[in-house]
């Protein structure tokens, strides 16, 4: 199925491959606000808002996920021989770079970015920057990327106006600042964020319509420059989609994004999977 974009220059068209409804037999399941996928579109990582972490495997027929085979859900480790609890616990945006490096943002009373080497490596947090504090603490670093020069991106959920674009703060060198913003269009926030392997930045947004939720993904180049949209979905197209990855194959470059079920029962954990076909 070919979707055409509905807003934005047509430079692509974006074919939906499928979506599966994942489930597990765990308290802690639930709440997936981030995900990336492996180079071979099998293995991925997934983070919790509240502070849980899992790897696992997606088994594909062709190109549709048919079966999600999970490890252990454990929760985030403090750096302090304890796990992450309380108001410090909103995992939201997830990176891994090419040497297998994870970054983690937290929104919530202590708004940060930390950067561990693996399960088992010890958590480092990033220099703190000041503008994440004037952030509400349920709105604030929502979406995580990192770029091929090392650059770390973060952009908050909500920008505090409709007619207030999203800064896209930057840390390279060990120095935050903000290159460009991104331009807020209609009442979508943002959700997630992933650099694909052409280069440009992916931002996942997202729109709660009082009966179901609309999802969008556009994309930019490093310079703020771009910003076409190549998904805009309907309300209950999907669910809450907030983690978003973007990985390429032999077919072309594949987006996939996971939702946030919120723990109730009524929404589902949904991975979801577009490639473009331009």
């Amino acid at each position: 199925m070919a979707m055409a974009l509905w807003a934005g220059p047509v430079v692509a068209e974006v074919e939906f491959l499928g979506s599966y409804v994942w489930t597990m037999p765990d308290p802690a399941f639930g709440g997936w606000s981030g995900i990336e996928v492996g180079a071979d579109g099998s293995n991925f990582l997934a983070i919790s808002d509240r502070a849980h972490i899992v790897e696992g495997r997606l088994v594909r027929d062709g190109a549709v996920i048919v079966a999600v085979e999970a490890g252990a859900i454990l929760p985030l480790a403090d750096g302090s021989g304890g796990t992450i609890t309380g108001p410090r616990a909103d995992a939201e945006g997830l990176a891994v770079d090419a040497d297998g490096t994870r970054y983690l943002s937290f929104e919530g009373r202590d708004p940060r970015v930390r950067v561990e080497t693996g399960p088992d490596g010890v958590p480092v947090a990033l220099p703190r920057n000041p503008a994440f504090d004037r952030y509400p603490p349920n709105a604030s670093l929502e979406a995580l990327a990192v770029g091929p020069d090392g650059a770390i991106w973060v952009i908050p959920e909500r920008s505090g106006r409709l007619d207030r674009p999203f800064p896209a703060h930057r840390l390279l060198g060990g120095v935050w600042d903000v290159p460009f913003v991104i331009p807020r269009v209609g009442a979508f926030l943002v959700s997630g964020a992933d650099i694909g392997p052409d280069g440009l930045l992916y931002i996942l947004e997202r729109d709660f319509t009082g009966i179901g939720f609309r999802s969008r993904v556009r994309r930019f180049a490093l310079d703020g420059s771009g910003g076409e949209v190549l998904i805009e979905t309907r309300t209950g197209t999907h669910d809450n989609l907030e983690g978003i990855s973007v990985w390429e194959d032999a077919q072309g470059i594949r987006i996939t994004m996971i939702s946030d079920d919120n723990f109730r029962f009524f929404q589902r954990t949904e991975i979801v999977e577009y490639r473009l076909t331009e």
